[in-house]
């Protein structure tokens, strides 16, 4: 099958289009031909080697962790899929590889695929939307009433999180730019900080939960936003010794990590503010959750642009400029 890989870790190296083995069907697996593959940060942080420590891949790696498609082939134990149906699903970590025109997934992390959307908005949806949702459904808990900041409320998982506190009953404020800040009013934030024009610390107080996406200084500066008990979740880092540890992560790593974060959970634990680390995982129980309120108008998908499967490395570079809205998706079939 054609696939984009990489052949080593390179710092914004071109990915390489190229023949690969089909994937492996396992007995729980269902087999899905790729009709729509989300592209996102993530898939240039594995390319430039940032996770090779955490993420232990074989090279040459097929890269690309968000697919919409149909399933072609199930496995000997597979009861809830069957050949012919439109399915969406985040890999797990351990088997990425949607730049590709077929992928092998456990059928628990697949859901079906939200009846009204195309395949190309279904694949926009579910690295972005497990991560919203597992910041704040699981992790912050996020109650009707209370109060959540979410930076870069105009990306990936900014329009999908901001969209699902609202949905739980949640105030919102987010973070944005100038030229961003109608779509993100639209999504439903309450309040929206334009970061060209004001700083946010000086503007919020008395938050709850903080979902941070971005760098160390804006990290920092969200301690100053939350009341004592409120949670900083981070999906940038620094990684804290409880994902060390969950991650199965040796000794060393283990100390590393805590290292890391030392920090912010030192600073964190001085005004009263739980601070941890988020990687999200595949589920596809949740990914269904989340089809619902798609199907029932709660959640849209945000897409800014759909390139073809030949201009993936394009793709990927346009993500890497910061300025998408939304996502970005490569359309295979």
């Amino acid at each position: 099958m054609k696939s984009f890989q990489i052949d080593r870790y390179a710092k914004g190296g071109a990915l390489r289009l190229g023949e690969s083995p089909e994937p492996e069907l396992r007995d729980n697996d269902v087999m899905v031909a790729i009709h729509g593959a989300g592209v996102n940060l993530l898939d240039s942080k594995i390319r430039d080697g940032e996770f090779k420590f955490i993420l232990r891949y074989r090279l040459p790696l097929v890269l690309g962790n968000d697919v919409a498609g149909v399933v072609v082939r199930t496995g000997a134990n597979v009861r809830r899929f069957k050949p012919g149906d439109e399915v969406y699903a985040r890999p797990a970590q351990d088997r990425i590889g949607t730049f590709a025109e077929y992928i092998a997934m456990d059928e628990a992390d697949v859901a079906m695929k939200p009846a009204n959307l195309t395949m190309e908005e279904a694949a926009s949806i579910p690295l972005v939307g497990l991560t919203a949702w597992q910041v704040l459904v699981e992790r912050a808990r996020l109650q009707k009433g209370q109060k959540v900041l979410i930076h870069a409320g105009s990306g990936g998982v900014g329009t999908m999180a901001i969209q699902l506190a609202k949905h739980l009953g949640a105030h919102v404020a987010a973070t944005t730019s100038t030229a961003n800040v109608a779509l993100v009013k639209s999504l439903g934030a309450d309040v929206v900080v334009d970061y060209k024009k004001d700083d946010f610390e000086n503007v919020l107080q008395g938050y709850d939960v903080v979902l941070n996406s971005l760098g160390k200084d804006t990290l920092d500066k969200s301690l100053a936003v939350l009341k004592p008990g409120g949670k900083l979740i981070s999906i940038s880092g620094p990684p804290d010794p409880d994902f060390a540890r969950q991650n199965g992560s040796g000794w060393l790593l283990q100390q590393v990590m805590r290292l890391l974060s030392a920090g912010i959970r030192r600073k964190s634990k001085r005004r009263g503010i739980h601070y941890s680390f988020l990687f999200m995982t595949a589920n596809g129980a949740q990914l269904a959750k989340i089809t619902a309120l798609i199907e029932a108008g709660d959640i849209r998908p945000v897409v800014d642009r759909v390139f073809p499967f030949e201009r993936t490395n394009e793709a990927l570079a346009y993500v890497e400029t910061g300025r998408a809205k939304g996502k970005v998706v490569i359309t295979v079939k």
